[in-house]
């Protein structure tokens, strides 16, 4: 039998508060106030914290000799007076959320992976002037995939950036494989939360061979394939659909990319959640096209689960 059942998960700890980075960029802002949201929602307290990579900093300054000390607390001063401007946004239109303000010395990666070990969740922009929130950069991409819990990229409708929807289901990309876990139990946690209906997409394109032919499904019973994805998708979800009973959930198979599959979803979803990497195409998911591909495009907040860092175990008895 199977069953469902709360670790002693740092992460959902009360104190567990809701951290987002910010660098004064307008996708900054976008992912203070969609995180100052959730912790209203949620009743958790919100950290704004901003890295000043000052080890950095001092290998620059050394170089064109200039005076290190002075320079160095108008970088500070510039720090502090960043976070405390978003804090003020957040206290202006949210006065019930918890604030408290962070600046650090760290490199904005290494501060935000630190606080991943014990937030609820780190929030970041999809874009920025510069720091974390850079488009895709090496930041944005180390701190996904060396999270230890889950991280959201706070992405809004082109023609709305900077308000991100909040109707729409919840979203999953599901693999056949245990590494989607993470993401599974993540996506329950935020379609209960939220109210939403959970959306499970599996999409696979594991099926290259016939290519050679010019016909990719040709050795390939496609009908059977999709009866035996589908009875895989099942389970991968019985056990917590036994545990979030009040989880409307709707399965979507395809033989297909799961990138564009995904990106069709956050045209009306609220929420997209995926693993980190998988079977077939999802393997990669953080450092190949599908992930670029949905930082990039999505049309929603794009949360990324690590393998390990769910909230939830299931065990077999």
């Amino acid at each position: 039998m199977m069953s469902a059942q709360f670790t002693e998960d740092p992460h959902h700890l009360a104190s567990a508060p809701i951290v987002v980075g910010v660098d004064g960029s307008d996708a900054a802002r976008t992912a203070l106030l969609w995180a100052a949201g959730v912790a209203r929602e949620r009743e958790r307290a919100l950290v704004i914290a901003y890295g000043l990579d000052l080890d950095s900093a001092r290998r620059v300054f050394n170089s064109y000799d200039i005076s290190e000390p002075s320079v160095l607390e108008q970088v500070h001063t510039r720090g502090s007076a960043l976070v405390a401007h978003a804090a003020l946004a957040v206290r202006e239109v949210m006065p019930e959320v918890r604030v408290t303000t962070e600046v650090s010395s760290e490199h904005p990666a290494r501060m935000l992976l630190r606080h991943s070990a014990t937030a609820y969740l780190v929030a970041v922009g999809a874009r920025g002037t510069g720091g974390f929130a850079a488009h895709v950069g090496s930041i944005m991409l180390s701190v996904i995939s060396h999270a230890e819990g889950p991280v959201v990229v706070v992405r809004g409708e082109p023609a709305t950036p900077t308000r991100p929807r909040t109707s729409g289901p919840v979203v999953v990309g599901v693999d056949g494989g245990p590494v989607s876990e993470a993401a599974v139990a993540a996506a329950f946690e935020e379609a209960s939360e939220r109210g939403a209906e959970l959306v499970a997409v599996h999409a696979w394109s594991d099926l290259p061979f016939g290519t050679f032919v010019g016909d990719p499904y040709t050795w390939f019973p496609t009908s059977d394939i999709e009866v035996n994805e589908e009875a895989i998708l099942a389970e991968r979800l019985a056990g917590w659909q036994e545990k979030y009973p009040d989880v409307s959930v709707r399965r979507h198979i395809s033989i297909a990319d799961p990138a564009p599959q995904l990106q069709h979803w956050s045209e009306s979803a609220q929420l997209i959640v995926v693993g980190s990497h998988g079977r077939g195409s999802f393997r990669g998911l953080l450092l190949g096209s599908v992930s670029n591909s949905l930082v990039q495009h999505s049309h929603c907040p794009v949360m990324v689960v690590r393998p390990g860092t769910e909230s939830h175990e299931r065990e077999n008895h």
